[in-house]
């Protein structure tokens, strides 16, 4: 593969995935990044036979246009977490003109027919519980704004279910992907990839900050919500979930890659390594893709899942599994909970006690394996 120029820029994003199935239900994500359950896959395919609102389908209510500029100019939440709040809330406002029932006028007996409809087509219980987040949150700021006297949403739950474990890769598996190199690919890509496997590995990062970051601080990337890497001092700089700040300390494999990263980074055409009066935000970008532009979240989660698969895994990988692995690895390995959920940036450490029993499934295998008297005769 060419180094790109400016002259002959590449004309696809990174490269072809080998096997041509790898692009059934490309279109099945809501957003980018991993799969949410808001938009189930069937959702966005059929959206246009079912009424279903799209994610650039700009809402036509008011309150809910005004709602959506509150979340992203004053509360600065994610664009990716204001385009689902968007969906969300176009669901409700069909739903509610479906009803002949203007939004501020919708009662908890509304709600909770609306809930029993989508539960009656297929949604998952926790589907439905982050379309009641949304609506919870909206009408909690209708409630602050005066409009209405009670929050409808406030006593609905959603149907009960099984949480299940989150899904990490085995010790073997991480390490095996983390090693892989791809010497088919173009020295510069291969460089980038490796780094970012092992930030995603190394440091427990979400796709979000990780495309986020920066190859340095400046106060355009703490206002706009962004991180940076500090190689020097051995640590990441993050903005998580909420708008928190924190640092993830670096290790040597996550040094050397980055390393070796940044050297070659400049290879592609418009990237700086210094602040510059009237420069692009991409030019700063830690992960730039061919045209000079941040890596989006999807792009990093198809590069993945094609490493994972050259790489001989029998899972394909997509981002958060490797947050899983890391804060799996990490427990096993000092069982100090408290310090891996400072590293993960979990607000509550129920969050994080999810991962003691991935911790406990480990030791259950091991004890099958090992003890004389857990073995079958």
């Amino acid at each position: 593969m060419a180094k790109p120029t400016a002259d002959a820029p590449w004309q696809v994003e990174d490269v072809v995935l080998p096997w041509p199935a790898s692009l059934e239900g490309l279109s099945s994500r809501a957003t980018t990044g991993a799969p949410s359950e808001r938009a189930k896959p069937e959702d966005l395919s059929l959206r246009a036979k079912r009424g279903n609102p799209s994610s650039t389908e700009p809402p036509t209510d008011p309150l809910v246009t005004r709602y959506l500029d509150h979340v992203r100019f004053e509360k600065r939440l994610a664009e990716r977490t204001c385009t689902l709040y968007r969906l969300d809330l176009i669901r409700l406002a069909d739903m509610s003109e479906a009803s002949q029932v203007p939004l501020l006028q919708v009662q908890t007996g509304h709600i909770r027919r609306w809930v029993a409809q989508m539960h009656s087509a297929g949604r998952t219980g926790r589907g439905i519980a982050l379309i009641l987040s949304g609506w919870r949150g909206f009408y909690t700021w209708l409630g602050r704004e005066g409009l209405i006297g009670h929050n409808p949403v406030v006593d609905v739950r959603a149907p009960r279910v099984a949480k299940p474990l989150p899904k990490a890769l085995g010790v073997d598996e991480a390490v095996q992907l983390a090693e892989h190199e791809e010497n088919d690919d173009d020295p510069w890509l291969e460089a980038r990839d490796a780094a970012m496997v092992e930030l995603l590995y190394g440091c427990g990062l979400r796709v979000a900050e990780l495309t986020g970051l920066d190859v340095l601080p400046s106060a355009e990337a703490s206002r706009a919500g962004r991180g940076w890497i500090d190689v020097q001092n051995a640590e990441v700089q993050v903005q998580g979930k909420g708008g928190k700040r924190r640092s993830v300390p670096l290790g040597s494999a996550a040094i050397e890659a980055l390393t070796h990263w940044l050297a070659v980074r400049t290879q592609v055409p418009g990237m700086l390594t210094q602040a510059t009066p009237g420069a692009s935000p991409a030019s700063l970008a830690l992960f730039p893709g061919h045209r000079g532009t941040r890596l989006t979240a999807r792009s990093v989660e198809l590069r993945l899942k094609r490493r994972s698969q050259l790489a001989g895994l029998a899972t394909p990988v997509h981002p958060h599994m490797l947050r899983h692995s890391f804060a799996s690895h990490v427990l096993q390995s000092s069982g100090d909970l408290r310090a891996v959920q400072e590293l993960l940036g979990h607000a509550n450490i129920t969050t994080t006690q999810v991962y003691t029993r991935l911790d406990f499934q480990h030791l259950a295998k091991a004890y099958d394996a090992a003890h004389p008297r857990a073995k079958r005769k």
